[in-house]
């Protein structure tokens, strides 16, 4: 195998450190046409590479949220065997997708989970 031929089975070359991590998403054209879900498997300021439910032609034009970070825009620079690169469109910073989420409200079980005790 020539070296032209290996990397266009292994797709460009990445720029910059990539971490590897899980988050979920949905994947939208830029006019909102659902793509379907997306497990991000490995994220850095200029893209990532996930698994697809439904199969992702290269060069398309794509919108997703990450957690953390929100609505990014990129281009699917490969597509192969229910797997894409995306090369987002402007760079964000990775640490944001691994902070926890906080949900803003003291965490309690709702009221019939909770035991109620007579004469307190």
């Amino acid at each position: 195998m020539d070296k032209d031929q290996e990397m266009a089975e292994r797709g460009p070359a990445r720029s910059g450190p990539r971490d590897s991590l899980f988050l979920l998403t949905n994947l939208a054209t830029e006019e909102g046409k659902p793509l379907g879900r997306a497990r991000v498997r490995n994220l850095s300021a200029t893209g990532l590479m996930a698994d697809c439910e439904r199969p992702v032609p290269a060069d398309a034009a794509i919108v997703l949220d990450l957690r953390g970070v929100g609505r990014v825009s990129g281009r699917v620079v490969w597509s192969k065997d229910g797997k894409i690169g995306i090369a987002f469109d402007h760079e964000i910073d990775p640490a944001l997708a691994r902070k926890p989420v906080a949900s803003g409200t003291t965490s309690r079980a709702p009221s019939y989970l909770r035991l109620h005790q007579i004469g307190r």
